[in-house]
């Protein structure tokens, strides 16, 4: 059920004209879309602070669209949870976003949301408390896509999936972890 919710909700699925077609009415081909949920994933992991370490995950691209990820590799302990996805939230709200969902479980929340150009964006909590950034593209014109060319600020992990679970302690994020 909630692997349900969570396609429905990150746009691997049917919503509206506007989440399918805005892409391929401006033009934009996956290359494109793949550097624009970049520049908003870049965005949202700088407008967290204090700075959490991330690596990239991997891109997928799917019959008209690409996803981007990263994977958070700093523990945000149980007690921090809500205030990283609040605060991830919030960024979304004030850039204009609008929040599709919000899941409130205890130990696996999510946040989602949606520009005005039909992007789907959503922060994810999953197993021992990772967090997950995917960016969706809407609907666009098929091409080739290259990796993401923003450099990550631990280590790059190259060649490695799946990406090892948070191991890096934050004296803010990870305070009540063990």
């Amino acid at each position: 059920m909630a692997l349900a919710l969570g396609l429905a909700l990150s746009g691997c699925g049917s919503e509206d004209t506007l989440r399918t077609d805005a892409g391929k009415k401006s033009g934009m081909n996956m290359q494109e879309a793949a550097e624009q949920s970049d520049k908003m994933l870049d965005a949202v992991l700088e407008g967290i602070d204090p700075e959490v370490e991330w690596a990239h995950g991997p891109t997928t691209t799917r019959a008209c669209g690409v996803t981007r990820r990263r994977t958070v590799m700093t523990i945000v302990s149980a007690d921090r949870r809500e205030m990283f996805l609040d605060r991830v939230e919030t960024f979304w709200r004030d850039s204009d976003y609008r929040i599709k969902a919000v899941n409130a479980d205890k130990v696996f929340p999510a946040v989602y949301a949606v520009t005005k150009s039909g992007f789907g964006i959503s922060v994810s909590i999953r197993g021992k408390g990772q967090a997950f950034f995917e960016a969706d593209s809407p609907c666009v014109k098929e091409s080739k896509v290259a990796d993401p060319t923003a450099e990550p600020n631990g280590p790059a992990y190259e060649g490695v999936y799946p990406l090892p679970r948070p191991n890096v302690r934050s004296e803010f994020w990870s305070a009540g972890a063990s």
